[in-house]
């Protein structure tokens, strides 16, 4: 923090596991308050600087990060692997470069403020908008994207003028401790402190009086947590939550196609995506060999060759007991256990005949499973789709372009594909609705979230 790397205040530490072997790799600092008092001091000292600096300042400093980001891709994809047991691949060639093109736009839109033309609106007046940064920023990333979800949140909220207090999860804290190292070439000290620790670290992050703004990715659960802190303080919340994507099948879809770009949606990060394709919505007509299809697809998928574990021991145990009490009229079609004799993988899995009110359609599974439920026609599948309290992402595949069209703007979500699930771009809004939280990443939405403001009136004579 404050530019410097330094040691928990009480001496604690937190030992840290590579899900891919199950064994300790590593250790972190376990933060208490006093470290929480010490960042968002250094936090608040940078920000009456960091306010001033100009926004060509501050894009030079995201583009001068972003580079040296990529110079040492190496460096950043050894620290995330470890700890998450990602395919290195995936890390190298698609997450990095999409955390440099985050801070590349953000470091854009620094210099692209938006607000309402200076006008006379009274007889003698002029009135003038300023967009002004918030100020001190308490940040909690998640673990199944330590380092991408780390710069989606510290990119808007510095390129708008705040400084940053951030926690990454308790589990992947390493690549978060470099990008702040990174960063201290470049910003001023204080702009942006990083701290690790477990859980109390992130309450009492959320609970200190100095920020004015709290953001989380992270569950539904976790998201009322934060909210429910912060309201009373009345701070302002940006809240990325959990997921539960539908994907509608359309009886006109290519299925070979749609099976396998849906595998891919749904095992990707091995299903540990809060937009993760995992529930599938099949035209009744097609729903057998759509079924037939995917399995096809899944059973050649392989856990630690196209995908990586689950993050922990928890998770795993997690996802294989929601697989333990598939009820009776379901069908496991491949998959539905733990794979490999080490780490925390999970086979693939296809599970069709499941209802509306059945647990693995109701609840965020977070692993490399996909469900399939049928439906007799349009108004049924947009129902059924809706019928769950997430609202983030969804998709629909069909070569029907009035289908397409109709079928996205019932949707309620903040995403809406169609004939494809997952891709994402920084110039674009990525965030939902209902439980899925409120807020927007990336694009020039989640800029102007890390901005307040101010009606500025002159009277003259």
């Amino acid at each position: 923090m404050d530019g410097a790397a330094v040691a928990a205040a009480g001496g604690r530490t937190l030992e840290l596991t590579d899900p891919a072997t199950g064994r300790v790799c590593g250790t972190s600092a376990l933060s208490g308050r006093s470290d929480v008092d010490a960042a968002m001091a250094a936090a608040g000292r940078a920000f009456r600087r960091w306010r001033r600096s100009t926004p060509a300042e501050r894009q030079l400093a995201l583009l001068r990060i972003a580079d040296a980001l990529e110079a040492r891709a190496e460096e950043f994809a050894d620290a995330e692997v470890r700890e998450t047991g990602k395919v290195r691949s995936v890390v190298t060639g698609e997450e990095i470069p999409e955390c440099v093109s985050a801070l590349r736009f953000f470091a854009g839109a620094a210099r692209h403020l938006e607000g309402t033309a200076s006008a006379e609106y009274l007889p003698g007046h002029t009135s003038v908008i300023r967009r002004e940064p918030v100020g001190v920023c308490a940040q909690i990333a998640p673990w199944n994207y330590p380092l991408m979800m780390g710069v989606w949140k510290i990119a808007p909220a510095l390129a708008a003028g705040n400084t940053v207090v951030l926690k990454p999860a308790e589990t992947t804290p390493s690549t978060a401790v470099l990008l702040a190292g990174v960063a201290a070439e470049f910003l001023p000290a204080g702009a942006f402190n990083v701290v690790c620790g477990d859980r109390d670290t992130g309450r009492a992050l959320v609970a200190h009086p100095v920020p004015e703004l709290v953001s989380i990715t992270g569950s539904t659960r976790a998201g009322i947590d934060v909210a429910t802190v912060a309201a009373a303080d009345l701070k302002r919340t940006h809240l990325e939550l959990g997921g539960n994507a539908p994907l509608l099948v359309f009886g006109d879809a290519d299925l070979a196609a749609t099976a396998e770009g849906i595998a891919g949606a749904a095992f990707y990060n091995a299903g540990q995506d809060c937009t993760a394709g995992s529930r599938v919505l099949v035209d009744a007509r097609v729903h057998d060999a759509f079924v037939a299809e995917l399995t096809a697809v899944a059973a050649r998928q392989r856990p630690g060759t196209d995908f990586g574990p689950l993050n922990s021991a928890a998770q795993l145990d997690r996802v294989r007991g929601l697989l333990e009490r598939v009820p009776a009229h379901a069908t496991v079609h491949t998959g539905g256990k733990p794979s490999g004799d080490r780490g925390f993988y999970f086979e693939p899995t296809v599970v069709s005949g499941l209802r509306q009110d059945d647990e693995l359609v109701r609840e965020e599974i977070f692993g490399p499973v996909v469900t399939v439920q049928r439906f007799a026609d349009e108004a049924e599948a947009v129902e059924l789709a809706n019928g769950v309290p997430y609202g983030l992402a969804s998709s629909v595949w069909t070569t029907d372009h009035s289908r397409a069209v109709r079928v996205s703007g019932e949707l309620d979500f903040g995403c809406v594909w169609v004939n494809t699930h997952g891709p994402l771009a920084a110039e674009m809004p990525h965030g939902g609705f209902g439980h899925s939280g409120h807020g927007k990443d990336l694009s020039a939405y989640s800029f102007a979230e890390y901005t307040r403001v101010k009606h500025v009136m002159t009277r003259f004579a």
